[in-house]
């Protein structure tokens, strides 16, 4: 397990993680990459939390690794990965993940799709009443005693206001879903939408264009791809309504977020609220930090400890079952599956297949 889950004084920091699962399995042996966990005294950690990477010593002698946020990148399989057989990205998204390189030296990654589904789209729906509502402005009039400003920050309603949403996928149908009470107008930009389902969640279909031509509020669900990265740019932004809201709980790099910081100073468009960023940890310098129209929250909105037990629970069971020879659930790249090197790999297992997991405990080794 990569040493991000771990605090400064080597405990895990996020609560249940699924140890207990991996830990009452008598074939399964668990350690953490200390070389990716903060050291106490070390502030710099946390500006290079995202740019962290698996290197070749990190997985040699691994079987599998479970991933929370660093790279894995060509140069991780410089040595090979003789025995790593699966990989589990502990979320949804798998774009720091090189998957050809994955591949290629037969190792499958798996995800857990559905573990942030409801997290992602109520933090959407936060974004969205809390900018409508202008909560963070009249929160900042009653500190300062203004309540003669009442008038300057009167906010609306989505009811009857149109949303947008860019990604018609798990997120994206979960947020349908959560706004239904509020008579919305929905629409969608999802080339890979079947229209069918679309249809019957009462979305319509539509072009980028027209969806940001039409909406109120603009919520972004996609996947980051070649295709999608930099698709919000100064001209997608320059069709926005002025009274419009982006929100952004999908990638940081799905938005030219120059032009964005520009949009918003200028009132060209009325507010966002992004919960990621095109560099994370955001830089203090960064304009949007000077800026009253915008809401701001540290790619963290959907953590909740709930999500945090299904998304552990995910990566234990995939890797219980890669420890039995199986194949894991939500493969990403399953075109291993089909290679010879992956399953000569997998197929060292297979003799754990009739074994009991137990609670039997095993040895926690940090190393």
């Amino acid at each position: 397990m990569t040493g991000d889950y771990l605090d400064a004084t080597g405990a895990v920091a996020y609560g249940d993680v699924g140890l207990a699962l991996l830990d009452g399995c008598p074939f399964v042996r668990r350690h953490f990459v200390t070389d990716l966990a903060p050291r106490p005294g070390d502030k710099s950690y946390w500006s290079r939390l995202y740019s962290l990477e698996v290197i070749p010593e990190h997985i040699h002698d691994v079987d599998g690794l479970i991933l929370l946020r660093p790279w894995i990148k060509r140069s991780t399989f410089a040595e090979g990965a003789a025995d790593l057989t699966v990989i589990g990205r502990s979320g949804a998204g798998y774009d720091k993940i090189d998957l050809a390189a994955c591949t290629e030296h037969g190792v499958a990654v798996f995800n857990a799709p559905m573990a942030l589904n409801h997290s992602t789209a109520s933090s959407a729906l936060l974004f969205m009443l809390a900018l409508a509502k202008r909560l963070v402005e009249q929160e900042r009039i009653v500190r300062a005693g203004r309540w003669d400003l009442q008038p300057s920050v009167m906010g609306d309603e989505l009811e009857g206001r149109t949303l947008g949403i860019v990604g018609l996928g798990h997120s994206g149908r979960e947020l349908v879903r959560l706004v239904e009470p509020f008579a919305m107008r929905v629409i969608a930009y999802s080339p890979h939408a079947d229209p069918d389902v679309a249809r019957g969640l009462g979305v319509e279909l539509t072009t980028l264009a027209d969806l940001l031509r039409r909406s109120d509020l603009v919520s972004l669900h996609c996947r980051l791809t070649d295709a999608t990265r930099g698709m919000i740019g100064a001209e997608q932004l320059a069709l926005m309504k002025p009274w419009a809201y982006l929100i952004n709980v999908g990638r940081g790099e799905l938005v030219d977020q120059a032009a964005l910081a520009s949009a918003l100073k200028d009132r060209r468009i009325a507010g966002a609220g992004l919960d990621v960023f095109q560099v994370e940890p955001l830089p203090l310098d960064d304009p949007l930090l000077g800026l009253d129209n915008v809401l701001l929250t540290p790619h963290w909105s959907a953590s909740t400890s709930d999500v945090w037990r299904a998304t552990g629970r995910a990566m234990a069971e995939g890797m219980l079952q890669a420890a039995r020879g199986l194949v894991p659930e939500n493969v990403v790249n399953p075109e291993v599956l089909g290679r010879s090197v992956f399953r000569e790999k997998l197929a060292r297992f297979a003799a754990n297949a009739g074994q009991p997991d137990g609670d039997l405990g095993v040895r926690d080794e940090v190393g």
